[in-house]
């Protein structure tokens, strides 16, 4: 495990935040975990994609536990035996697998460690039109026009996240994705929201809210947004002061005129990168 994500890997230097909480710095090929053994999830991880040298491996491996955390500190398999639950990949198994066929195939199984892992309802984890299908699309998008691109992702953690089998499960996960085109640096956020799909494992308590002050009502079983890195920077409490000001939405919105706000996204072309 060597060769995390680097803060050099585009044009604009991009550090990996850091929580204000206590976390542990996992490194692995092309990405790496800032890990919350509080919560026995990553609090972000942010990878690095060559979208010129993407390797389009098949589904090949075993999830693991990291040996640098105690198991215990992990939400491990027991945590996904019999239920709804997917292991979700934060780090989206293709993302890091670029480079030589050797450096690709290690980057392929390390993303199946625990610590890249999160209960995700399983049609909110596989539905093309949820985290598989806004991860397709900004991979598709960098490796479309052999892009560089550094994507950084995690859970919003509340402390009225709903307990299950020794976990607090996040209702909520968000993204950015980052670029720079001509050393200009480009970014967009989004929120995916399983909240309305946890009433189908048996919890403890689930509690819905509403994900932003002027929030449409639901289509569906889930919901999904582009917002802005602010809105991410809000709730997660991470500093994200570049990323904010490199906001695609958010000054595509100033420049008419209007004040950055979320966009419900029902269709992958309303997104703005």
């Amino acid at each position: 495990m060597s060769g995390g994500y680097s803060s050099e890997f585009l044009r604009a230097g991009l550090e990996l935040p850091s929580p204000s909480e206590t976390t542990i710095l996992l490194d692995y090929t092309h990405f790496s975990v800032r890990f919350r053994p509080d919560r026995r999830l990553a609090a972000i991880v942010a990878v690095n994609i060559e979208g010129s040298q993407l390797d389009p491996l098949a589904r090949e491996g075993t999830w693991h536990f990291d040996s640098r955390v105690p198991e215990e500190q992990q939400a491990g398999p027991d945590v996904y035996a019999n239920n709804a639950f997917d292991r979700g990949h934060l780090v989206r198994r293709l993302d890091p697998v670029w480079g030589d066929p050797a450096t690709a195939k290690t980057a392929n199984q390390e993303t199946f460690v625990f610590t890249n892992a999160a209960p995700q309802i399983d049609k909110f984890n596989q539905g093309k039109q949820l985290w598989s299908g806004l991860e397709d699309h900004v991979l598709g998008h960098a490796g479309a026009f052999g892009a560089r691109m550094s994507v950084f992702t995690g859970p919003v953690f509340r402390d009225d996240d709903p307990p299950y089998r020794g976990v607090h499960v996040p209702r909520k996960f968000w993204k950015i994705a980052a670029w720079t085109n001509d050393a200009e640096l480009g970014a967009a956020g989004f929120v995916v929201d399983q909240t309305p799909l946890l009433d189908e494992v048996e919890m403890e308590k689930v509690t819905k809210e509403r994900l932003l002050a002027e929030e449409p009502p639901p289509l569906g079983p889930f919901r999904t947004f582009q917002v802005p890195i602010k809105e991410i920077e809000d709730v997660t409490g991470l500093s994200l002061d570049i990323l904010v000001n490199a906001d695609r939405l958010a000054k595509g919105q100033r420049e008419l005129g209007e004040k950055p706000k979320a966009i419900h996204l029902e269709a992958m072309e309303q997104i703005r990168l």
